[in-house]
């Protein structure tokens, strides 16, 4: 009843690391039911050089609690990094082990959310300056730049020509640097399966015409507190990502949308927590993103694509951030998976129904 009541993964392993109890904790940590994890070993979801199995034979031959940190649990079935695990002799069961498993890259993950809002407000002030101080002094050289081609000779000409083309870059970049502007967002219950719908037939009649984009969908999901237009255009940029990631001959996507239970944070300045239940997933099977760059993803000027401008997946971030929510990355080689955490609705707001899908 203790293990059931705790919030940290806790299993009870056998001599043999047969499963013998998981707390529901756990089977959300292993992504599997108790059920299905009694019939396994821990062998059976990692490999056997893991650390956690030298941890495991420490417990055993010192008969006392062992702990170890910054693990990776890495294999098909279990991708976890920076856990905590914490192993202690069972009395009761001759070999048996207690085992708490703390994930603590959750916890990095809501630090660089954090993180981020800070350096999202700071790209908004200097967006805001960037309008005022940049734009309009780029229309006069613009101009300047027409008139003088008008009686310039041919090297001139093109000479004007390039001004203008690179004013024209600058002004381009300086809007997309507006997006990043503070403004109040309209929230209300949305059916995040009409918007991934909408997405999908966009994608599958344009960038995304020679893919398979499969759907896995909790059809019970309820509606996501969240603004539509929003939702489209982050769905379409993290689509679009994953297309151009995607293996160009057996390319796949797959949007998913699932419940979980337990996605608490604790809201700056309050001592409110925010309940994040609603996942949205867009996973591919490209090549991954490279381990130095996943830190710094969402930051503004982080990119992995030749001429791009590193401000599509910071936009995202943004855009996520304004209405609540929490955006995570897990990539490696072979499978990449953005998640979404979305709130529901609040208490007595309209149209909270269930989102059913067709």
């Amino acid at each position: 009843m203790v293990l059931s009541a705790m919030p940290v993964p806790a299993v009870v392993l056998d001599t043999e690391n047969r499963f013998r109890y998981a707390n529901p904790a756990a089977e959300l940590f292993f992504q599997l039911s108790f059920a299905s994890l009694a019939a396994m070993r821990l062998g059976d979801l990692l490999p056997e050089d893991s650390r956690l199995f030298s941890l495991l034979a420490q417990v055993r031959a010192q008969d006392a609690p062992v702990s170890d940190h910054d693990l990776t649990l890495e294999s098909p079935r279990l991708h976890r990094r920076d856990v905590t695990a914490q192993g202690g002799p069972l009395p009761e069961m001759p070999g048996g082990v207690v085992l708490t498993l703390q994930d603590g890259s959750k916890a990095q993950m809501l630090d660089r959310q954090l993180n981020f809002l800070g350096a999202a407000r700071g790209a908004s002030a200097m967006a805001e300056m960037l309008a005022h101080e940049v734009k309009n002094p780029l229309s006069g050289i613009r101009g300047a730049a027409q008139l003088l081609e008008q009686n310039a000779s041919e090297p001139d000409r093109e000479l004007c020509v390039l001004i203008q083309d690179e004013a024209d870059r600058i002004r381009d970049l300086v809007d997309r640097m507006d997006m990043f502007s503070d403004r109040p967002v309209e929230l209300a219950p949305v059916n995040i399966h009409q918007v991934l719908d909408h997405v999908r037939r966009v994608a599958q009649t344009g960038f995304a015409v020679h893919l398979r984009i499969a759907e896995d969908y909790d059809p019970s999901l309820p509606l996501v507190w969240g603004n539509r237009d929003q939702l489209v255009q982050i769905l379409l940029n993290l689509v679009k990502n994953a297309a151009e990631a995607a293996d160009p001959v057996n390319g796949e996507i797959v949007l998913a949308t699932a419940f979980h239970h337990g996605v608490r944070i604790a809201v700056p300045g309050s001592q409110e927590r925010v309940h994040l239940p609603l996942q949205i997933s867009v996973r591919d099977n490209g090549p991954g993103i490279p381990e130095p760059v996943r830190e710094t993803l969402f930051e503004p000027f982080v990119t992995t694509k030749r001429g791009g401008q590193g401000l599509g997946l910071a936009l995202v971030a943004k855009l996520v951030a304004d209405q609540g929510g929490l955006i995570e990355c897990d990539s490696r080689p072979g499978r990449t998976v953005f998640r979404l955490s979305m709130a529901m609705p609040p208490a007595g707001s309209p149209e909270t129904r269930p989102g059913h899908w067709p």
